[in-house]
């Protein structure tokens, strides 16, 4: 479904200098039927008590299914825009790595509805989130 020409590879470099850089993002692995980053937890991505951002978290889920999304549709005549996106912090983190995949739920002609799970570097869940984008034709 995500287009096997995708590496890790050219997803980090195209993510230079844009949020997904300016973040630490990182892309480590580009599946059939996922994607997934991981993301550090430090200055770039604390809110002011020392803990992981909700935002940052939500950029990361929104990154993961955006660039899924993007990438599963012929982009000759179609693009993926995001219409909403929801997130639940389940598990605070002060430091380390988070590591978010995003897997498809439903993909359809019109809409995407893709899945990020976030977990910490022991596997615990710091963050589900569901991400709903509009497949549109180009003009």
């Amino acid at each position: 479904m995500i287009n096997p020409k995708i590496t890790k590879d050219i997803l980090n470099e195209s993510s230079k200098n844009s949020m997904v850089d300016h973040l630490g993002i990182v892309f480590t692995e580009v599946g059939e039927n996922h994607i997934s980053a991981k993301m550090p937890v430090d200055h770039r991505t604390r809110q002011p008590l020392g803990l992981l951002h909700g935002g940052a978290s939500a950029t990361l889920a929104e990154t993961l299914g955006s660039v899924a999304a993007t990438f599963s549709v012929d982009h000759e005549k179609y693009t993926c825009v995001g219409l909403e996106i929801n997130a639940n912090h389940v598990r605070k983190m002060t430091n380390g790595w988070v590591y978010g995949t995003a897997k498809p739920v439903h993909i359809g002609q019109s809409t995407q509805i893709w899945e990020i799970r976030i977990n910490n570097e022991s596997d615990e869940l710091v963050c589900i989130s569901r991400l709903t984008l509009a497949v549109i034709e180009n003009r």
